[in-house]
């Protein structure tokens, strides 16, 4: 119990410890970049004079983030690439394994997860129904594919692609840091009974698991910033002033002396290599035994602050320091977990490579999408009149459910219903939910089941079929009660983006089509059919 509960507390907390250590951190200043140009070095450095350009407010496109989906915890960008990672079998059970394509299995458990993300529908877009069916061979060749894409973006390089590198370093640091301090504190955090009692003491109102974790809670930050300490010695860490007054230069001309001109006045991550010389991107501001701090992953360090909370004051020797503590802590710890062997670690390699994975697969996806043309209006025009039922409006129909807990139950309330019995009382009597009420229901709720909701009859009672509840599939009884047909309406200009959209993604979908085919067809893979044969879409706990 007490290394599970470590385990969960270091990781939750221990991440975020970067940015409470009081002695080694810049103070996030939350207000705004000043409008004046400030000097470069004050008076304790040499100073640079610089002449101040005001730049023309022009808009500026936002570079466009890597669609990867995961904590979005903020770190620090390592230097250069990262260490070349040994292959990583990520085959599970064999027993569990429904598909295999190179080292890569595909599990039971990922194909059913798959078929639920296919037929749930997603809240935040309108439901299109492409007309095919749902279920498990269709989903595994589908992931299959996706694993084809992968191995095809590798062997394209799509991992040297600067986003998708640096989100992958990223990772690895807050990887790496988070199971070194979960490691270390593991070995050293320990907390007594008598302390606990001597909390309660103090805090009454404390139970014996809360007092516990409050005091874990400090000794857990004090051993890691003692542990700095000790590291930040034993590494001969050595800072190199000298260099201050450049990194105060180059932070001025990226901020203020942009190549871009644009509105926000804020330095952006892709200046640091499209406006860096080498010679400035791998300036040393501070050397340790096992590593440096470049000027570049200084400015990094300062990219990955939410621009209003910046420090201010970098155009001095000191603000210059308190930043490097920050990266030099990074820097150091990331070290530490490299000589303990943190970074062979199985479980470690293994999310280093689905994490890459996912953004070689978003990378791919997005290239090939990109041979998709946007439609001219005639073809938008010609669309619409020829699909005029995809863009009725406010289609809808009125309905009242018994939800049932298993399909015998949903069956003997159909029958009691088919008698004659009242639809209250009999809900009342079975129901999961026992008051309800008539509800609204769209294709976007209701996804692949509103085609046989629709089909029904006003008074007309269907089931027992499944349906959404609380994101699973129970059975029901639908009693409906009014249809809304809605309304189409004639073409014009402020319907041509929804034309666009729907146009562009079925074109997107059948090129991904094809692809997938053409590497299913160049990457030999196995399906096991007999494992899948027994797995219904609608039937998965």
């Amino acid at each position: 119990m007490r290394k599970s509960f470590l385990s969960k507390f270091a990781l939750f907390f221990l991440g975020l410890l970067i940015i409470l250590c009081p002695s080694c951190e810049p103070k996030e200043t939350k207000a705004p970049v000043p409008e004046k140009q400030p000097k470069l070095l004050e008076t304790e450095q040499q100073e640079i004079k610089q002449p101040e350009v005001k730049q023309p407010e022009v808009k500026q496109p936002e570079v466009k983030q890597l669609e990867v989906k995961q904590p979005e915890t903020k770190a620090p960008v390592a230097e250069g690439k990262p260490k070349e990672q040994p292959t990583v079998e990520l085959a599970a059970d064999a027993l569990d394994v429904v598909a295999k394509i190179s080292d890569y299995a595909i599990t039971k458990e990922a194909l059913e997860k798959r078929l639920m993300e296919r037929l749930h529908p997603d809240e935040y877009e309108e439901y299109l129904d492409d007309g095919e069916p749902i279920n498990a061979e269709t989903a595994l060749l589908e992931l299959v594919a996706e694993k084809a894409m992968i191995m095809e973006g590798r062997k394209l390089n799509l991992l040297e692609d600067e986003t998708i590198s640096r989100s992958v370093r990223n990772f690895r640091e807050r990887r790496l840091t988070n199971l070194l301090y979960q490691k270390y504190l593991e070995e050293h955090l320990r907390v007594s009974e008598s302390e606990i009692e001597e909390k309660i003491k103090t805090k009454p109102n404390l139970d014996r698991a809360r007092a516990k974790a409050e005091i874990e809670r400090a000794k857990a930050k004090k051993l890691v910033n003692d542990y700095y300490q000790e590291l930040y010695k034993s590494f001969h860490v050595r800072k190199l002033r000298e260099n201050y007054p450049k990194a105060a230069e180059v932070h001025y001309r990226l901020l203020y002396r942009p190549k871009v001109a644009r509105k926000m006045n804020f330095i952006r991550i892709t200046q640091l290599t499209a406006e860096m010389t080498p010679e400035e991107q791998n300036l040393p501001l501070a050397v340790y035994d096992h590593g440096k701090v470049t000027l570049k992953y200084w400015l990094e360090t300062l990219c990955e602050i939410v621009p209003p909370s910046r420090p201010r004051d970098l155009n001095s020797a000191k603000g210059v320091e308190r930043l490097l503590d920050s990266a030099i802590r990074k820097r150091v710890f990331i070290s530490e977990a490299e000589l303990r062997g943190l970074d062979k670690d199985k479980d470690f390699l293994k999310q280093l490579r689905e994490y890459e994975d996912s953004g070689v697969l978003a990378k791919a996806k997005r290239e090939k999408r990109k041979g998709v043309k946007e439609p001219t209006s005639e073809e938008m025009k010609a669309y619409y009149n020829n699909n005029k039922e995809e863009f009725r409006i406010d289609r809808s129909l009125k309905t009242d459910q018994i939800w049932c807990a298993n399909l015998k139950i949903a069956q003997e309330v159909k029958s009691e219903l088919d008698n004659g019995e009242n639809f209250e009382s009999v809900r009342r009597k079975y129901s999961l939910e026992k008051e309800g009420k008539p509800i609204e229901t769209y294709a976007s709720s209701e996804a692949r089941f509103f085609k046989d909701l629709w089909k029904g009859k006003v008074n007309e009672l269907l089931g027992p079929m499944k349906g959404f509840y609380r994101k699973e599939f129970k059975w029901r009884i639908v009693k409906i009660l009014e249809k809304n047909p809605g309304r189409a309406e004639e073409y014009s200009k402020g319907m041509e983006n929804n034309v666009k959209y729907r146009i562009t993604d079925k074109n997107q979908l059948a090129l991904m089509k094809e692809y997938a085919k053409e590497l299913l067809g160049k990457y030999p893979y196995e399906i096991y059919a007999e494992k899948i044969k027994d797995i219904d879409p609608l039937n998965i706990p």
